[in-house]
């Protein structure tokens, strides 16, 4: 009988020593890249002579990134620029603004604030209707697109 107390009395402290050090160890949060899209830009920045401007923070490593610029480019007319601000002739630029991950696509009003903008892959109709939104409120059926 002393025997079994003996046995469940070291089972009992291996499990609390088990439980301690399972408590103790730490799981570290999985690591989530920064997406943060730019609240304001400075036209200074940018040769857009329009008063809308449409910059795609990309990189050329960056498969999805010339999706989303091919798409962007579309939005060029007499009133808007389309601009792919490009980490290797723009890093500068990235840095700047704090761009962590790309792409990030931003419609800008001629003032410099950021009317709608989008932090990875981007349907063409939703950034369509986010510019046609941020140019013209009311002209799209989901006017929070983009923000």
């Amino acid at each position: 009988m002393v025997q079994v107390i003996v046995v469940l009395a070291i089972v009992v402290v291996a499990v609390l020593v088990g439980l301690v050090l399972r408590h103790r160890r730490a799981v570290a949060a999985p690591t989530q890249p920064r997406q943060l899209v730019p609240a304001q830009l400075d036209r200074a920045d940018f040769s857009a002579p329009t008063p809308w401007l449409v910059a795609v923070f990309s990189a050329a490593s960056c498969a999805t990134c010339g999706d989303v610029v091919r798409k962007a480019r579309v939005l060029q007319s007499a009133d808007v620029t389309v601009i792919d601000v490009e980490f290797g002739a723009a890093k500068g630029l990235h840095k700047k603004y704090d761009i962590q991950a790309v792409p990030i696509v931003v419609i800008v009003d001629a003032q410099g604030v950021v009317r709608a903008g989008f932090a990875g892959p981007v349907t063409a109709t939703d950034l369509w209707a986010a510019a046609a939104e941020a140019r013209q409120p009311g002209t799209s059926p989901e006017p929070d697109l983009g923000r």
